[in-house]
């Protein structure tokens, strides 16, 4: 999660010294309010402060600035980091941002060199590398969160690989699973959103240093340098590119938003099996409500908040998205606007991925009200269906429509497949024999079920040591 310092701000004179040369007056109150982003943008200081150093080292290392100009900056921009942490340093919406902020403590503290720091670079390279920087972190943050999720599933999949459950289609019930089987298909989404967090970490980690207001510099900068110092696996190739390139914010969001949804599918599941209707799981305390009314209540809120939140989410995306679509090369002060959605996306998805961890880890499964579940919807007329194809060597299509009057038969006569006598099914086709009841329990079918991915408890136990060994 973003870590936002609770500094305060302080209120903004007339003018900026950090630009103010070019203007005789200061900006109207309203100017000055719409134009700050410090307020949010703080949350960077760390990237910030890790940019500068970077590019303070580089500028020596080229001659560019002297040694101890660079030692002093260095030393300086610890100082800078050291008082933001511990909560002292004091933001300026005068100094409008993040960057203007550091850099005026920074020559409170040392003096001239600092005035030093900002030779070959712009605001808009440096906030472009910034908030790379910070995205990049938000993504580990996020695949090391989705990693402790995927174990707790596949923990609690391999302790009920053989717990029946229906499977629905239509939210209709239509073959018996078991809940492990259940469970680690949320394993195999999640295990798809780190890939794609891999993927956008990937084709983010391009610096944009050096990339100065839009043109690069005249100055004989070593990109690579200031690029591996950082983390990064090269330098943008284009500055014009590298200055007004979002397209790893909305990568971003992208990932977050189609993970948003996947926690978003698997809260609706916790919220309907903890009805009073199908009773699969229970939640405690930890992760339920009251109502102020009603003293019998147990409601499933953290589940409905995970699913509610993802709208959140997507919506920074569709915000993002917008914001950029009109935006020609290269810089525009829209991009401001970049930061906010971002951030909220990367606290909203961390506290719902820890929600969700916490769910999966605190739910009991109420094994036989799941297997008493499987008592109705004939869920095992498949089963009937391919033991006509397998034994009486029917068409699957001849097999389906002897099995359809089968289930009316049973249906008529209020019994489950299994309790449906075999002088009624023979009445429907003539050559099946006793030998079909063995197919005809839920747990028989679910244990059939041994293709690869299959439901069979044999297959769950061999694909939670496969996730295992893939995911964790």
């Amino acid at each position: 999660m973003s870590a936002n310092p609770k500094t305060p701000a302080a209120d903004a004179p007339a003018t900026n010294a950090l630009w103010g040369g070019r203007f005789a007056g200061g900006p109207a109150a309203i100017m000055a309010r719409i134009n700050a982003s410090i307020g949010f943008d703080q949350t960077l200081w760390r990237q910030d402060i890790a940019g500068s150093k970077a590019h303070a080292a580089m500028l020596a290392a080229r001659g560019i600035i002297a040694e101890a100009d660079a030692a002093r900056i260095a030393e300086g921009l610890d100082r800078v980091a050291e008082e933001i942490d511990q909560g002292r340093f004091v933001f300026k919406t005068e100094h409008e941002d993040i960057h203007m902020n550091v850099e005026a403590r920074l020559a409170e503290i040392i003096g001239e060199p600092a005035g030093r720091l900002h030779t070959a670079r712009s605001r808009n390279d440096q906030v472009a590398t910034d908030v790379r920087l910070w995205v990049r972190d938000a993504l580990d943050r996020l695949d090391a969160g989705l990693a402790a999720l995927q174990a707790a599933l596949i923990d609690k999949a391999e302790a009920n690989a053989d717990a029946v459950m229906p499977g629905f289609t239509h939210l209709q019930p239509a073959q018996p699973v078991t809940f492990g089987h259940h469970l680690l298909a949320y394993v195999e989404m999640f295990g798809r959103d780190r890939s794609r967090i891999r993927d956008a970490r990937s084709r983010l980690n391009e610096c944009p240093l050096g990339s100065a207001a839009l043109a690069g510099t005249s100055f004989p900068l070593d990109r690579h340098m200031t690029a591996a110092a950082l983390g990064f696996d090269r330098p943008c190739a284009n500055s014009l590119d590298g200055v007004s390139d979002r397209d790893f914010a909305l990568e971003y969001l992208a990932v977050g938003s189609i993970l948003a949804m996947h926690l978003s599918r698997f809260a609706e599941e916790i919220v309907i099996w903890t009805t009073d209707q199908f009773r699969f799981v229970r939640l405690t305390d930890a992760f339920t409500t009251g109502s102020s009314i009603m003293p019998q209540k147990r409601n499933p809120d953290a589940a409905e908040l995970v699913r509610g939140k993802a709208g959140r989410v997507i919506g920074a995306l569709t915000g993002l998205l917008v914001m950029m679509k009109g935006l020609p090369l290269t810089y525009a002060k829209d991009m401001q606007e970049d930061k906010e959605p971002v951030f909220d996306a990367d606290d909203t998805l961390a506290l719902c991925v820890a929600a969700t961890t916490g769910m999966v880890l605190d739910m009991a499964p109420d094994r036989d009200a799941m297997r008493r579940a499987c008592g109705g919807g004939f869920l095992t007329a498949t089963d009937l269906a391919d033991w006509c194809v397998r034994v009486l060597n029917v068409p699957f299509r001849q097999a389906h429509h002897i099995t359809g009057r089968i289930v009316r038969a049973a249906e008529e006569k209020g019994v489950a497949l299994w309790d449906l006598a075999l002088a009624d099914m023979r009445a429907v086709e003539p050559r099946i024999t006793d030998d079909v009841f063995t197919v005809l329990t839920v747990e028989a079918s679910v244990a059939s079920r041994t293709s690869f991915g299959g439901t069979a408890p044999s297959r769950v136990r061999e694909a939670c040591a496969a996730a295992r060994a893939r995911f964790l």
